[in-house]
């Protein structure tokens, strides 16, 4: 699907409706590796419909902000990662397991048993019916395998390397069904090769080469310094980020806004597309579209136009919604101003 210079996109993520989940609780706590019902505001017999109706309606505000690639904006989901990890064989989510945060706090994770497996596609229908709903292009998110295998206690391979592919292979699946269904991109989310950089050395490049084993769609990864509603500190860089450029992934999403990061660095991905996060998370301020331009144009000198997708930081679920949709219409007239500019 045909896009412009410097096409704009969220990187997962949009604020869900306080009808649809309590974001109090949601935000007073880390993002849940288990399933969390009690997040949830519908009864569990209507959640389905709930689900539905917020996801178009997070559609239509991309739309209504003039965002060119669209996605779900994961309104069915407690956290990025715990759907689809949690939905594997292999996971005993009646007796819970515990491992450490990127934070260093304990918190209640998926407990391996069994060989890991997908026993059937988890996110397929919520691709079909996105593209039931928008002509745009439409990109899916899925927890990426280094990631998962951290958010886990491991009580039955004794490897970390091992379990890492295991996760890799089952997300391999998903994401062809993925791009079977119409998805335009897949991206996997993979914030803790910034977080655990010795690991991620170690294996984690490993896992994304199974779960990329045969795909021939966009694929992009978003390696990121957390949610700025919970981790409030920023390094000044990356830990976790040349090591990508051999990689089979297509695009590679960045914070830039936040960290106010040396765009100098970008030079070191050659033939990656860019996905600039462009949004700081951490102030409800919302930018202007001038300022959107300015954190453009900090990166030309290192990274050609034409590989340059402009997006937040981060997801926006921890967001207001008005100051969510404020910061993405501010995000597109920004990309806007540049590409004229340059036209």
């Amino acid at each position: 699907m045909p896009l412009p210079l410097f096409p704009t996109s969220l990187v997962g993520s949009y604020a869900q409706p306080d009808w649809l989940i309590d974001r109090a609780k949601l935000a007073g706590r880390f993002p849940p590796r288990t399933r969390q019902k009690e997040l949830w505001r519908i009864p569990e017999d209507r959640l389905e419909q709930a689900w539905d109706d917020a996801t178009i309606w997070a559609i239509h505000e991309q739309e209504r902000a003039g965002l060119d690639i669209v996605t779900d904006g994961e309104m069915r989901r407690e956290s990025y990662s715990n759907r689809f990890a949690t939905a594997l064989d292999g996971v005993d989510m009646d007796n819970h397991g515990t491992a450490l945060d990127r934070s260093g706090e304990p918190v209640p994770v998926p407990r391996v048993v069994g060989p890991i497996s997908r026993r059937h596609p988890v996110q397929v229908r919520d691709v079909q019916f996105m593209r039931e709903h928008t002509g745009k292009a439409i990109k899916i998110t899925v927890p990426g395998p280094f990631t998962m295998s951290q958010q886990a206690q491991d009580d039955y391979y004794g490897d970390p390397e091992a379990l890492a592919v295991a996760y890799g292979k089952a997300v391999n699946g998903e994401i062809k069904d993925l791009f079977a269904a119409g998805a335009d991109m897949v991206q996997l989310d993979e914030p803790y090769m910034q977080a655990r950089p010795d690991k991620a050395r170690a294996y984690g490049l490993k896992a994304l080469e199974a779960a990329l084993d045969g795909v021939t769609g966009t694929t992009a990864l978003h390696i990121c310094f957390g949610y700025a509603a919970l981790i409030h500190e920023r390094p000044e860089g990356y830990n976790f980020l040349p090591e990508l450029a051999q990689s089979d992934v297509k695009q590679i999403s960045i914070e830039t806004a936040q960290s106010d990061l040396d765009c100098a660095i970008l030079e070191s991905l050659p033939g990656k597309t860019i996905i600039l996060g462009v949004l700081d998370l951490s102030t409800h301020d919302v930018e202007t579209p001038e300022t959107v331009a300015a954190r453009i144009r900090k990166a030309l000198p290192h990274v050609a136009a034409e590989r340059i997708v402009v997006a937040p930081d981060c997801g926006l679920k921890y967001l207001p919604r008005d100051v969510a949709f404020g910061k993405m219409k501010a995000m597109a007239e920004g990309a806007r101003t540049v590409r004229e500019e340059l036209a």
